[in-house]
């Protein structure tokens, strides 16, 4: 198990470093140079000021939603329980679009974005709650999971159709990108995730426990209903603090938990770091990729605006490794 955690972190390494030396702006030799004391002045400005904080969100995030979903899906017992599919991720859309687009009195800090998602977030997952049930089964729930999703989508539509001239300024959480992020964003999210991912490392042992059911719960002295309860608010708050950060990223909280338990076990004391850590990777390696892809459709359209968002990648991927997956397994749950 050691050697497989030593593998994921230095995975996490040679990703992070990709992205640092990948991107426009200045070359991978110019990247060399500031990191050997060198480099001029503007250089210097686009690796400490730019591309620095934008790899640390990036990995912040992708920790964040793969904890989150793996909270999910231990406390409700759901393999297609996720921050994308119970309506965590469009409720925390829908806040932080409303609290910007609208421009509401008092909420101009980040700090307050991530507040508002978080309301939002809590409302989709208590929208769901009391559409599927407690008991709902798996495939219900991701039924039901699809409905609120889409109304809480048509509600952000409706914010966008109040004030359309905001559209530019909130699309980032539509799709979900690390463009443009820098050290403040890198500020508000290191402390939320860090809270809520020793809370949600906490939670590992009961979580563990409602995994194996709330009969075997009940019977080792553990309040399910409160374990849930707890666990639900944590996974909400680690969606709402990376929804504020990067956005919307498509199922990375869905997909990467399963992958996190096949790596490290149903032992939540050991698969919750282990997907925090698998998290990371697949964020930072996506906005790696989009960032490399954006240079080379620059290059060859000979446009410099166009950039292909993180979200649009982990969306695509994320739909086809679910597909495979549903059409090699039909008759199982996943």
């Amino acid at each position: 198990m050691k050697r497989r955690f030593a593998a994921v972190a230095a995975l996490v390494l040679v990703i992070a470093g990709a992205e640092l030396v990948v991107g426009r702006g200045m070359s991978p030799g110019a990247v060399l140079d500031v990191l050997g004391g060198g480099g001029t002045v503007t250089e210097r400005h686009i690796f400490l000021q730019l591309r620095v904080p934008r790899t640390l969100v990036a990995l912040g995030a992708g920790a964040c939603l793969a904890v989150a979903g793996l909270v999910l899906q231990s406390a409700l017992r759901n393999p297609l329980a996720g921050p994308e599919v119970t309506g965590v991720t469009p409720g925390a859309v829908l806040g932080a679009v409303t609290a910007t687009a609208l421009g509401l009195a008092g909420w101009d800090s980040p700090l307050a974005v991530v507040v508002a998602a978080c309301v939002g977030g809590c409302a989709g997952a208590a929208l769901l709650w009391l559409l599927a049930g407690r008991d709902g089964d798996p495939g219900t729930t991701a039924v039901h999971g699809v409905l609120v999703s889409a109304v809480l989508g048509g509600l952000t539509a409706m914010v966008l159709l109040v004030r359309p001239g905001e559209l530019g300024s909130v699309v980032q959480w539509l799709v979900g990108t690390t463009e443009g992020r820098v050290w403040q964003h890198w500020h508000l999210l290191w402390p939320w995730a860090s809270l809520w991912g020793a809370a949600a490392w906490l939670l590992a042992g009961p979580l563990t426990l409602l995994r194996c059911g709330d009969d075997i719960a009940l019977a080792a002295g553990l309040s399910a209903r409160r374990a849930r309860t707890l666990a639900l608010l944590c996974a909400v708050a680690l969606t709402a603090g990376a929804v504020a950060s990067v956005g919307a990223l498509g199922f990375v909280g869905l997909l990467v938990p399963h992958l996190a338990v096949a790596l490290f076990g149903a032992d939540l004391r050991v698969a919750v770091p282990g997907a925090a850590l698998l998290g990371a990777a697949v964020v930072c390696g996506a906005d790696a990729v989009a960032q490399a892809s954006s240079r080379l459709i620059a290059v060859v359209l000979d446009s410099g605006r166009l950039t292909l968002p993180a979200g649009a990648l982990t969306a695509c991927v994320g739909a086809l490794l679910l597909l495979a997956a549903v059409r090699r397994a039909p008759d199982r749950s996943f």
